[in-house]
């Protein structure tokens, strides 16, 4: 898997954080009680039972910004299946630094930990559908790219990152041109040629128009699964009909119990929100052992 290449911004936005957690006298339990010279060396290890581990070279990055002193050592990698009580990275160096940065880089491990796994079991639940699991822009603000890194670790795939990656006509912008759907996706490949575009439709009839007026991507939200059916067959016959294929996305109230039904109508993405906003936290903990 390829090491993420993380921008100056979020680079900023992590020395941020770790600046607030110092604030200004620093770690005054640590530097009162531990002498500068005193060595540690420290152990992430799972504690839940198991899943997806993510935000390996994100600590990597933590611990670089805390003191550049300290060697971080991971042992797996950003995407790699654990079981409770497994090691995956070992610290070493000045037992103050690596204190300093315990708990900003468990809350990133735990969370993006908790993104994964829950993504890797949407993916298993619709294996052999052919269907693809994507995320959405419901992120932590200034983090985003963290949890879509998440997603991916978890063998999921990612919607649209920002507002100018992808056009998305929703009903709102439908409603601004009176329900034309037409006039919508004309004005927006005017104005934006080269950025893909999706529409989302309400009806079937919307569907149609749609479909004739030919987005990269067709968004199908809160539908039940008949009703998605029916889109699928649909699309099916227009391309039958016209030779374009229009891929269909199912969108809202997705859970890992329905998934599945919803994958076998036939669309080729299902879009979950609840991957990175409802986030439940991985239990990692940093076990620390201080030298002589």
């Amino acid at each position: 898997m390829q090491v993420p290449e993380y921008s100056m911004g979020l680079r900023k936005r992590i020395y941020d954080a770790l600046h607030l957690d110092q604030g200004p006298l620093g770690d005054v339990t640590s530097l009162a009680l531990i002498e500068k010279e005193r060595l540690a060396t420290a152990e992430f290890v799972v504690k839940a039972d198991g899943g997806i581990v993510s935000g390996i070279e994100v600590v990597k990055v933590v611990f670089e910004l805390v003191d550049p002193k300290i060697e971080f050592s991971p042992l797996l990698k950003d995407g790699d299946s654990v079981k409770k009580d497994d090691v995956f990275a070992t610290v070493t160096g000045p037992a103050r630094s690596v204190l300093a940065g315990e708990r900003i880089a468990l809350e990133f491990l735990r969370r993006m930990s908790g993104i994964a796994t829950k993504t890797q079991q949407f993916v298993t639940a619709v294996e052999g559908t052919g269907a693809t699991i994507l995320d959405t822009r419901k992120v932590l603000p200034g983090y985003g790219e963290l949890d879509k890194q998440a997603v991916r670790n978890g063998g999921g795939s990612n919607h649209r990152t920002n507002l100018s990656e992808m056009g998305l006509i929703k009903n709102n912008h439908i409603d601004v041109l009176e329900g034309d759907i037409a006039k919508a996706i004309q004005l927006f490949r005017a104005a934006y040629p080269n950025v893909p575009l999706e529409v989302e439709v309400r009806n079937e009839a919307e569907l149609i128009t749609a479909l004739v007026n030919t987005p990269d991507r067709i968004l199908l939200d809160n539908m039940d699964n008949e009703y998605t059916g029916m889109a699928v067959g649909i699309r099916d016959e227009f391309t039958n009909i016209h030779g374009t294929k229009i891929p269909l996305e199912a969108s809202g109230n997705m859970t890992l119990d329905r998934v599945r039904s919803v994958a076998e109508t036939g669309v080729e993405y299902i879009s979950v929100g609840s991957l990175t906003h409802s986030v439940e936290a991985f239990d990692i903990s940093l076990h620390i052992s201080f030298n002589k």
